[in-house]
């Protein structure tokens, strides 16, 4: 394991950062990331209410997206399965990714040439194929982020992908909305597909990472395995070459992993790191509404200057990572992150006041998108680039489940206290996981572990 390089010195050199070449290709990636989501939720929703479609079957394409949740499942072909032509011709990572544009152009316009008053069925097998080959997308964008940005520059790739992937989503909603009531729903979504060419002029542009020394020292152990494979003669050929393939694909990026130093507590602390963001967020919208905003006010200033808020956080958030490293960032940030809850506490105190929930809802997504950015790095930093498709994968759904998990018994909590003590609840469940934090700093003083194959086979 390399020690992870060190934070920059000063803040007009962290914040130049944001002017690499290899972050600014981030933005672009994020762009076409972000471009598909909603066509397969909310722009898809308003078509089918336009056509008719029941509000059950409306509810029911949510399981089209079912693929986000999932993708995990088909990561590890997308690290190791190499594919005919594209992988010779632009290297394992630009090959898979190439290949995900095409299928998500391909299912953009067969989703327009479909009519869901006639045959949902067609909308809803074409919004399925749309949202897996998005997945698939999403995998390797998040492998080539990780493989090609330096350790300080992790968290304003976290940053400016989510800038990249917000204004994605504004042109699959608003932009797809404008153009389906001016030409038709078949030339909003061919506009989309058309507007995913720059995710593919990036892709032709962008060079492939060097995985050289990763998968080099992959196969050291992989070899091994296939040895002791070829002494079990009475294995079928294809039997042994299928079960070394997923030991490669599947195995190692495990092994890999739980060989690192308190790997059980680092996966207790990616559980807990957002607990208390997460208990807020869950009951955010009841909040609003039963202390008296209307629909109006929470919309306005949630979604429109909310998320605005979010991408300075975010690249807040990509600039302390710079400056101060990652260990750093995270505390700064998951201090800022609890704090943000208190400033809920006074909203419940004071009530339906229209200026505090400005305050309140600029508070808490400004520190929000700083806290994604520093933890995104430190999933980031975590992923050996011999697996990192897999490994990132990985502990990103641990992330997603473990939000969803523990904030599931937010509701039960709401009913049983008032909104103040609510929101001092989930200030104090944001501890656990800065106490980890900090004995974390203590345990790995060197910052990060992000394991460097290169000095695994240098020092042999």
């Amino acid at each position: 394991m390399s020690l992870p390089s060190a934070p920059l010195r000063n803040w007009a050199q962290s914040l130049a950062v944001y002017g690499d070449i290899r972050v600014l290709r981030v933005l672009f990636l994020g762009f076409a990331s972000g471009l598909p989501l909603l066509l397969v939720f909310t722009t898809l929703s308003y078509w089918l209410a336009e056509a008719g479609v029941s509000k059950t079957a409306i509810g029911l394409f949510a399981f089209a997206s079912s693929a986000y949740g999932f993708k995990f499942l088909w990561s590890p072909l997308v690290d190791r399965l190499r594919l005919p032509l594209l992988t010779r011709w632009l290297g394992q990572r630009r090959g898979w990714l190439l290949l995900a544009q095409g299928l998500i152009i391909g299912c953009m316009i067969g989703v327009g040439t479909t009519d869901p008053a006639e045959d949902l069925w067609w909308t809803a097998l074409w919004a399925v194929l749309l949202a897996f080959a998005s997945a698939t997308q999403d995998i390797v964008i998040d492998a080539y982020r990780v493989e090609t940005l330096e350790e300080h520059q992790l968290g304003a790739g976290a940053g400016t992908v989510v800038l990249g992937y917000r204004i994605g989503m504004v042109a699959a909603s608003g932009g797809a909305l404008i153009i389906a009531d001016a030409a038709g729903w078949f030339w909003a979504y061919a506009v989309m597909a058309g507007l995913m060419g720059l995710g593919i002029l990036t892709t032709l542009l962008s060079p492939e990472p060097d995985r050289t020394a990763a998968t080099r020292t992959a196969a050291e152990e992989e070899d091994r395995v296939a040895a002791f494979l070829d002494r079990r003669a009475d294995l079928a050929p294809w039997l042994r070459d299928t079960a070394g393939f997923l030991y490669g694909a599947v195995v190692c990026p495990f092994t890999d992993f739980m060989k690192r130093p308190h790997w059980i507590l680092i996966l207790v602390f990616i559980a807990l790191y957002k607990y208390g963001d997460a208990l807020l967020g869950n009951m955010a919208m009841p909040f609003y509404e039963e202390i008296g905003f209307t629909k109006t006010e929470v919309g306005v200033i949630s979604k429109g200057f909310g998320v605005v808020m979010t991408i300075i956080g975010g690249l807040g958030g990509g600039l302390l990572v710079a400056r101060q490293g990652i260990f750093r960032a995270l505390l700064v940030c998951g201090v800022l992150q609890a704090a943000s809850n208190l400033v809920f506490a006074w909203q419940a105190h004071v009530g339906a006041d229209v200026n505090w929930l400005v305050v309140t809802i600029g508070v808490e997504n400004l520190t929000g998108g700083m806290g994604t950015a520093a933890f995104v790095a430190y999933l980031s930093s975590l992923c050996n680039v011999a697996y990192t498709a897999t490994q990132y994968a990985l502990v990103s759904s641990l992330m997603s489940f473990a939000r969803t998990f523990f904030s599931a018994g937010g509701g039960w909590l709401a009913d049983h206290v008032d909104w103040v003590s609510y929101f001092l609840v989930t200030t104090v469940a944001a501890v656990p996981g800065l106490l980890l934090l900090l004995w974390m700093m203590r345990v790995f003083p060197a910052e990060g572990v992000r394991a460097d194959p290169k000095a695994a086979w240098a020092d042999d």
